[in-house]
């Protein structure tokens, strides 16, 4: 056997220390032929270019750093070692970073979150809760010793400063900012306070990226409380100011966009008290006037002022009787006589004529008295309550005859015409 001769496994071995001595901390930039995301964690994809194609995988370590997702067609920029699995003689591209050709990784990051977060309808206007007008608490989720935090309570101090502030300390910066921002909103959730402002002072993209995270944005988008998102300056805009009820440009401004300014407040008290004061002594003027007229009326209508002016009233016509009566007393008292003598003379002469006729009544009732008419010998003849002739009488009939003074009842024995 030759001495040149080797195993199967001595070449995979030999092979894999030439090439993982050799292509050490190597980049390599393609487009992403697939990519598969394990649920181990760990990231299975390919690279290619118009001439060939090579296997890659990144360990769950380092996807876990990642900011962003790579898929089918990106054009990306791998850096990392050759390795080679020697128990099947095949070799792969080990990457421990990616980043995006021509583009930064968080840029791209942010872009694939915004769009994600977009079609999930976090961003819709119509689920964003308005702010509240009257605000009485209010609770600052940022980091307890920053410049921020002091920024806006200064402004609290200087707007408002008897709304009740609570201060909910978080990490803004780092690695696990992101999830502590998460359990910090969702705390301050629970405090029952009027609105909520999460945010920190200006800085890299990459000391903001905190708020970028997916993590935040569920948590605001969950939350009941109303929130104001308040990270950067006004160049710096977050996913979480797209998730927010409301977006301030700093943290500053986010005071001085949900808070009153009291100076101005006080302001248009003070022109509201002379407008209602002014409002007030002409009420008062004219109720005052009302009351005069009223208290007039009320005096001319009153039951004492009436019955002083019937008393008044009753007193001139009393003396107008009087002087009337004196008057017709006087013109009268010399015809009194001759109206004495015409009102006997008219009483008798009435008398006399009544007598008269009384008497002439009385003849007239003897005249027709029925008594003084009956002719001796003569009576009346009825038959069953009827008057009747003699001549209609029949023999065995009984038949009446009355006179002014006699009743009889007879029967007619016979009959003979004279």
């Amino acid at each position: 056997m030759s001495q040149s001769m080797m195993s199967v496994s001595s070449l995979n071995t030999k092979i894999k220390s030439l090439l993982e001595a050799t292509f050490m901390h190597t980049m390599v930039e393609g487009e992403v032929a697939s990519a598969t995301y394990h649920t181990s964690g760990h990231l299975y994809f390919s690279i290619k270019d118009d001439k060939s194609s090579i296997k890659c995988v990144m360990w769950r370590s380092s996807v876990a750093k990642m900011k962003f997702r790579i898929e089918k067609g990106m054009h990306i920029v791998v850096e990392g070692s050759v390795s080679v699995y020697t128990p099947r003689g095949e070799y792969q591209f080990q990457t421990v970073r990616i980043e995006p050709y021509g583009q930064g990784a968080l840029a791209l990051a942010y872009e694939q979150l915004k769009e994600k977060l977009k079609e999930k309808g976090y961003f819709d206007a119509q689920r964003k809760k308005p702010m509240p007008k009257h605000i009485q608490k209010i609770a600052l989720v940022t980091a307890k010793e920053s410049a921020a935090l002091y920024d806006m309570l200064k402004i609290i101090e200087k707007r408002w400063a008897m709304v009740e502030v609570t201060i909910v300390d978080t990490l803004v910066q780092g690695d696990t900012a992101g999830q502590q921002i998460a359990r910090s909103l969702a705390y301050a959730d629970t405090l029952g306070v009027d609105v909520v402002v999460v945010g920190r002072g200006g800085g890299s993209a990459e000391d903001l990226w905190s708020f970028n995270e997916e993590v935040v944005a569920d948590a605001i988008f969950s939350m009941k409380t109303p929130v104001v998102s308040a990270v950067g300056h006004e160049v710096d805009v977050m996913i979480s100011d797209f998730v927010a009820d409301l977006r301030a440009p700093t943290p500053s401004a986010a005071i001085e966009m949900i808070l009153p300014d009291m100076q101005e407040i006080l302001y248009t008290l003070t022109i509201l008290e002379n407008r209602y004061q002014e409002r007030v002594n002409i009420l008062v003027q004219s109720y005052i006037d009302i009351l005069k007229h009223s208290e007039e009326i009320l005096f001319h209508s009153s039951p004492s002022r009436k019955l002083i002016d019937i008393e008044e009233k009753f007193i001139r016509h009393k003396d107008e009787f009087s002087r009337l009566i004196a008057y017709k007393i006087e013109r009268y008292s010399t015809e009194i006589p001759s109206l004495v003598k015409q009102y006997k003379d008219t009483i008798t002469f009435s008398i006399d004529k009544k007598v008269q006729y009384l008497m002439f009544l009385q003849q007239k009732i003897e005249m027709n008295n029925p008594k003084n008419q009956c002719v001796k010998g003569w009576a009346q003849i009825s038959i069953d309550g009827k008057t009747e002739e003699l001549s209609a009488i029949k023999v065995n009939q009984k038949f009446v005859l009355e006179d002014a003074f006699t009743h009889v009842e007879a029967v007619c024995i016979s009959q003979h015409k004279l």
